[in-house]
């Protein structure tokens, strides 16, 4: 996967859009102000498969100013949020890079539309309307949350702007919430969020290093642990040593050497000494 980003970038990749995640979010804010201005105006702005196949292709592009069901306060503190990880990303992966990342997300979204709509007209006989209300930019937002949380998994925040969270746990709560959504919602929203979190698994499956799990890789580490338990001979260390005489393995290859049952504690002896010590007890 990298090697082809590599490959793509060297050729489309000045064609990128720097700030991207500024657009995004001024996006959100014309939704918003769309929301509280003229409300039945968002009808027209949906991504609705069944009309945009009877002439509406606007509602390709304007679905993503489509702004999530949440108040002013909230809508403001997470635009801060996300303008801070949107550019941490950029500056991270690349301009290239994110907008792989975000217009990935945004067409499978699209994709994932049409497939609803495919399967709803070949069950069911009849075109299905009225789902586009469940497709907006709102889970893209949450996979870059979670693509921030990959790449930085012990980076503090203020949750609330007082209780400090690393984003790994805060990451974590997330993915229950969109599991939990996932099983209440239909089969519209499900799909919303599956086609963003798709390019969220892509994202992360291709980044992993799936060289560490294999059986040569694994069976290379275990040798490399066994060696390192073996003392090296010029090391010093030695498996035995009499305690009388203090001689060792080293001293004379031949020496065989015991633990004395009779001795409180683990005192070894050569052979020349296990029959004739005098016997350790700590009493």
């Amino acid at each position: 996967m990298n090697h082809f980003l590599n490959k793509l970038e060297r050729k489309v990749g000045k064609y990128a859009v720097p700030n991207l995640i500024i657009y995004l979010l001024i996006g959100y804010a014309v939704g918003f102000t769309v929301m509280y201005v003229s409300p039945s105006l968002l009808y027209y702005l949906t991504l609705e498969p069944y009309l945009i196949l009877r002439g509406q292709v606007w509602r390709l592009f304007t679905w993503v100013l489509m702004p999530p069901d949440t108040n002013l306060l909230f809508a403001v503190i997470m635009i801060m949020f996300y303008y801070q990880l949107g550019q941490s990303l950029e500056r991270t992966w690349g301009t290239f890079r994110f907008n792989v990342y975000i217009f990935g997300g945004i067409i499978f979204t699209i994709i994932g539309a049409f497939v609803l709509y495919a399967v709803y007209y070949l069950a069911y006989g009849m075109p299905a309307s009225g789902m586009g209300g469940f497709f907006s930019t709102n889970y893209i937002n949450m996979t870059i949350f979670l693509a921030y949380a990959v790449c930085y998994p012990n980076m503090q925040v203020l949750l609330y702007f007082v209780i400090p969270i690393k984003m790994k746990w805060l990451a974590a709560v997330y993915t229950a919430l969109i599991a939990f959504q996932m099983i209440e919602t239909n089969w519209a929203g499900r799909v919303a969020i599956l086609s963003s979190v798709l390019n969220f698994l892509v994202f992360y499956l291709s980044t992993r290093n799936y060289q560490s799990i294999s059986p040569k890789e694994i069976h290379r580490r275990q040798a490399f642990k066994a060696q390192m338990r073996k003392p090296s001979p010029n090391s010093g260390i030695t498996k035995h040593k009499c305690a009388i005489c203090g001689r060792t393995e080293k001293d004379d290859p031949s020496l065989e050497f015991r633990f004395c049952s009779k001795c409180e504690g683990n005192y070894e002896y050569c052979q020349d000494h296990l029959f004739t010590h005098q016997h350790i007890h700590r009493s």
